[in-house]
């Protein structure tokens, strides 16, 4: 079952739903030019989005936020305890360096607003999205920190992140802040087999044609019982290696490389792959 949910802006982004499993940006920057209208050209993929999984389809914005500051804490918090939404997501964009005290800082803002709004909402997960883009473009080591856990919110506050690979403003037509192009799917590979709660882009799902691959993935997730408080066990990460064991039920390899050695045990069998990216199932 599909729920629809709304996205109020500007700078803050509140999203409020029912109740939550995975979502898909349903819209891009150019959503407001489609020819006879956005949402009723989203009804024709219903079938699709809801066939990977998806429970939740994140909307254009009907309206702006109370004040042009967006969202401030105090205002989340004080619309959290009125409302008692079952799932709300905050955005708070901050610009990231890729020096680990620099990405201690950054997931720590993030938990901090978090905290501030009362702790019930969540939070995009930049700090991921930051690091998983310079990782996949010959640096993966990054994904692992000097105590060999993950250095992203999902590592301190997993249960409150909300991980996605792009959106309207950092991909679309803005390409603000864009994934490399031909490493996507490998940022899919990541977010939807570790903690933290998955959102899909639009673009990517359906203008780029990767809904198999995704619906795919999708899958592993569901029928694994991946969630986002899933624990994760990294077992290799190199510049052109990652591999890690999620809750001893799924193995996640993202990477060029192909000798894996002893890393992938034989109880484990392929679910799914693609280029530079395998997953493997608990036989």
């Amino acid at each position: 079952m599909i729920h629809v949910y709304a996205y109020i802006m500007p700078n803050s982004q509140l999203i409020v739903v029912d109740n939550f499993d995975d979502n898909v940006q349903g819209f891009n920057w150019e959503s407001c030019n489609k020819a006879g209208g956005w949402y009723n050209s989203l009804t024709n993929f219903i079938p699709d989005i809801a066939n990977a999984g998806v429970t939740h389809v994140w909307l254009p914005p009907p309206s702006q936020s109370v004040g042009p500051q967006g969202y401030a804490p105090s205002i989340t918090k004080i619309y959290m305890e009125r409302t008692s939404p079952d799932f709300a997501v905050g955005e708070k964009w901050e610009d990231l360096s890729l020096g680990q005290d620099s990405q201690d800082s950054h997931r720590g803002a993030l938990k901090v607003w978090v905290e501030a709004a009362g702790g019930a909402v969540k939070a995009f997960d930049f700090t991921t999205k930051g690091v998983l883009n310079a990782a996949v473009q010959g640096e993966l080591w990054r994904l692992k920190d000097s105590n060999g856990k993950s250095p992203r919110m999902i590592r301190i506050l997993p249960q409150n992140a909300v991980t996605f690979i792009d959106n309207h403003d950092t991909g679309s037509t803005q390409r603000l802040w864009p994934f490399p192009s031909d490493k996507v799917m490998q940022g899919y590979a990541y977010i939807l087999t570790h903690p933290g709660t998955p959102s899909i882009f639009y673009d990517h799902f359906v203008d780029w044609g990767l809904k198999d691959e995704i619906t795919k993935l999708s899958a592993v997730r569901r029928n694994n019982g991946i969630s986002e408080t899933s624990k994760v066990n990294i077992v290799a990460s190199d510049s052109d290696l990652y591999v890690a064991v999620i809750d001893e039920k799924i193995i996640t390899k993202i990477g060029p490389k192909m000798d894996l050695g002893n890393l992938v045990p034989s109880n484990y069998q392929l679910a799914t792959s693609g280029k530079d990216y395998a997953v493997w199932v608990k036989k």
